[in-house]
């Protein structure tokens, strides 16, 4: 009987133990994952990433699901990452200048360059400046030249201090001695908003969250980043004189450093599985953006030269 009952009390151990031995090493992922964007709804980012939760699942056997968490300029959302358990199931979806260009204007409550790692960059976008269809500014000459008139009498809404769409308010301000009123929101999404409701005269924007707009006249483009047109009757900043680097914005998945090699590695292999998927191109070509992605090992290295670009950036700019 003591045999019997030594047995059964045996058994039962090692099944206990075989099966928290089998849940402590199951497959990454076993529960949804959490892509935290820093940033305000409706904006470009809040966007792709509709996109991107929406065709990726397939690719991990799990949900991804999108919380937008903004406030300070980026920084509430990037420090509830940097502070979250490393195990891949809390991820950041932000871009270049929240990324690697605050540290060299502000204290941060994380350190960018040791608090993550790099998983994909998902795509870049150029930025355009916007008017509203109605506005008495017909091109770019127009904006700068009133600009320059008044300074600080033309209001620019943008996301978020050395966010997206402040730098290259700013670098323009630069190369065209114009002076404009830089007035802060929570996101893309609400700097639009600002714009279409009249309380800002220009604001920036992506091809993701212009075409409607343009299609309907609600808003007119008088310039774009690069050195090529995007749109045929609008000029690039490279035929403004204003040179081919400013304003793009690269839209980069970032995870909590520490991260399990094995899990960026599935997480990097579902972002690539990504760029082959039929259903994933078509809708990224419907909201007008492209899908030049780029692995986070590679991308690693352009966060290195960022990060001292960014830093001469900021001298030039505050001095």
């Amino acid at each position: 009987m003591f045999l019997k009952s030594l047995k059964r009390t045996v058994g039962a151990a090692l099944v206990a133990t075989l099966g928290l031995g089998t849940a402590a090493f199951a497959e990454y992922p076993e529960k949804p994952i959490t892509l935290v964007i820093p940033l305000g709804a409706g904006g470009s980012h809040d966007l792709n990433a509709r996109v991107i939760t929406s065709i990726i699942p397939q690719y991990l056997d799990q949900a991804m699901i999108v919380r937008l968490s903004p406030g300070a300029g980026g920084q509430k959302g990037t420090q509830e990452v940097a502070n979250a358990a490393p195990d891949g199931y809390t991820l950041l979806f932000s871009h270049n200048y929240i990324d690697m260009l605050q540290q060299h204007v502000e204290n941060l409550p994380y350190d960018p360059n040791t608090d993550f790692v790099p998983v994909a960059r998902v795509n870049y976008a150029p930025i355009a400046v916007v008017v509203r269809g109605d506005s008495e500014y017909n091109s770019f000459e127009d904006l700068i030249n009133a600009a320059k008139a008044n300074p600080g009498s033309v209001d620019m809404a943008h996301s978020g201090n050395w966010g997206a769409l402040f730098v290259p308010a700013a670098q323009i301000m630069k190369a065209t001695e114009a002076t404009f009123n830089l007035v802060p929101f929570q996101g893309g999404g609400p700097a639009m908003q600002a714009l279409l409701s009249g309380d800002a005269d220009v604001t920036m924007g992506f091809p993701s969250t212009l075409s409607s707009l343009v299609d309907s006249g609600k808003v007119k483009v008088l310039a774009t980043a690069g050195d090529e047109r995007i749109y045929e009757d609008v000029p690039s900043f490279a035929e403004l004189g204003i040179g081919g680097d400013v304003g793009f914005m690269h839209r980069v998945v970032l995870a909590p450093a520490g991260t399990p090699d094995d899990v960026l590695a599935k997480l990097s292999e579902a972002f690539t599985a990504l760029q082959e998927d039929k259903t994933y191109n078509r809708m990224m070509g419907r909201l007008g953006e492209n899908t030049d992605y780029i692995d986070g090992g590679k991308y690693q290295m352009m966060r290195q030269e960022q990060n001292g670009a960014y830093k001469d950036l900021v001298a030039t700019i505050t001095q």
